[in-house]
């Protein structure tokens, strides 16, 4: 199988634009797919992936094999020029996949992922963009003065979205902000220079100005931010694929690690919110019991919540999981005090 698609051109302005055509051309067809589950995606390439139609969804959503003659010629070219091709001796499949959350569309790794430099996206990512909406409509647009009631001209609200992935989050949090009339300044960072690429040219069709940064966790970050979101990989992966492992402790090291690193760098009045999944042995939550003490410590105002109770069963096969009730998706707020003047 020869790979034209190249994951490392991720400093390409060339490559970038033609990405952006190709966004552009699948965004005026209407487009819309919402991705599922990794096993309900194969059980749909298994039943119905040749024998369905080629179309916009089959291409960019189900990933689905296509010949020459099946797509338009224009939409070929962009695909040629922006290499998201891959070519095999019977056929043609595309190395990107294209969802959507609501009308807008965001670039993500082919199915299915399994190289190490995969973006990933699916319904986690569909929960964790639903949680923040929900605390920026409540409590930070709610609280946000109409611009003919502003005394003055406010400060941007600075937000960090670390590990971005395809940026889906950030993306979708700087817009509601921005849309309710708040300047943003964004910006995104991952351990891992493909999502960086995607989460930049997801950004950027999105409209939303944003800053991408290469950094594990806060190492390469200057500053404090008002809001600092986070949906860390959090599955004990055997393979340690970026995307997917979340370190020791059953996957929560990483997840524990940003909670803290992030309760320092807050504005006051800043908030974290860390939305993650946790291994549950014996009915006990290890990431909430291991959180207490650093968000005593750190005079936050708090909530944690499980927001599915039951995510990935299909990882309690594995040997590492065996002592495990389930995996629970779980949601942290933690809000810094304002600090009152002298």
């Amino acid at each position: 199988m020869s790979q034209i698609f190249d994951p490392l051109r991720t400093d390409d302005e060339y490559h970038q634009q033609h990405l952006l055509n190709l966004l552009t051309q699948v965004a005026a067809t209407g487009y819309r797919f919402t991705v599922p589950t990794p096993l309900t995606h194969q059980r749909f390439l298994t039943q119905r992936g040749k024998s369905t139609a080629v179309s916009m969804r089959t291409l960019f959503g189900w990933n689905c094999a296509f010949d020459l003659h099946d797509v338009p010629p224009l939409l070929l070219a962009t695909m040629r020029a922006a290499n998201v091709i891959i070519e095999t001796s019977a056929s043609l499949r595309s190395a990107i996949r294209i969802a959507t959350i609501d009308a807008q569309l965001f670039l993500h790794s082919a199915f299915p992922t399994t190289d190490e430099a995969s973006v990933f996206f699916g319904p986690d990512t569909y929960r964790f963009v639903r949680f923040v909406r929900e605390f920026i409509q409540h409590h930070i647009l709610q609280h946000t003065p109409r611009h003919d009631q502003l005394p003055t001209k406010q400060r941007p609200i600075r937000i960090l979205d670390i590990g971005c992935g395809s940026g889906a989050g950030g993306v979708a949090a700087a817009k509601m902000i921005a849309e309710g009339g708040r300047e943003v300044l964004l910006t995104l960072t991952d351990i891992s220079p493909q999502a960086l690429h995607f989460a930049t040219i997801n950004a950027t069709f999105a409209r939303v100005p944003a800053t991408a940064i290469l950094s594990d966790g806060f190492e390469n970050l200057s500053g404090d931010f008002d809001l600092i979101i986070t949906n860390p990989p959090y599955l004990q992966d055997p393979s340690k694929r970026l995307y997917r492992h979340g370190g020791d402790r059953l996957g929560r090291a990483l997840s524990h690690r940003l909670a803290v690193e992030s309760l320092d760098r807050l504005t006051p009045g800043g908030t974290l919110m860390l939305y993650t999944g946790v291994a549950i042995v014996d009915g006990v939550d290890g990431l909430l019991a291991e959180l207490q003490l650093p968000l005593q410590q750190s005079g936050c105002h708090w909530s944690y919540a499980e927001i599915d109770p039951d995510v990935f069963g299909e990882e309690l096969e594995q040997l590492a999981y065996l002592q495990v009730d389930r995996i629970a998706a779980v949601g942290l707020i933690a809000t810094r005090s304002k600090q009152t003047s002298a």
